[in-house]
């Protein structure tokens, strides 16, 4: 790799995470915050499923996960049963609360992106970002 593909990486690197802590730092006094919506995306698009599953489908530890799934169990946003054809398992859902929340948050950060992106944007670079942000997907899949 050459030195300008690794300042260009850097530099992608910077601007998806300077851009994710502003988007953090716009959400509101009671939105969630660390993992917690990433989990209740996955389970509000993909249904129930089962913590180890869940764990493996966000890459989180263990220990990560159950301290989330506690904050949200707490907050009434999932909840937690055993799974009827093994007991062992314990399948985790999103609640209506949880889809509730979950949908005005999204809501909320679409917005505020979408105003950062009218008043700094022009057309051309906004359909840039469109493609640069599928190819981001594809990446990340």
């Amino acid at each position: 790799m050459t030195g300008a593909a690794i300042r260009d990486e850097g530099f992608i690197l910077q601007a998806v995470l300077r851009l994710g802590r502003q988007m953090r730092h716009a959400a509101q006094d009671g939105e969630l915050s660390g993992g917690a919506l990433p989990l209740l995306a996955t389970l509000y698009r993909e249904g129930a499923m089962s913590a180890v599953d869940l764990a493996r489908r966000e890459g989180l530890q263990p220990q990560s996960l159950s301290r989330l799934l506690a904050r949200l169990d707490t907050a009434g946003l999932i909840t937690r049963s055993v799974d009827r054809t093994d007991a062992r398992r314990h399948v985790i859902a999103i609640t209506e609360t949880g889809v509730s929340v979950f949908i005005r948050q999204l809501t909320r950060r679409r917005e505020w992106l979408a105003e950062r992106m009218a008043e700094r944007l022009k057309p051309d670079e906004r359909s840039a970002l469109l493609g640069a942000a599928e190819l981001m997907l594809r990446i990340a899949q």
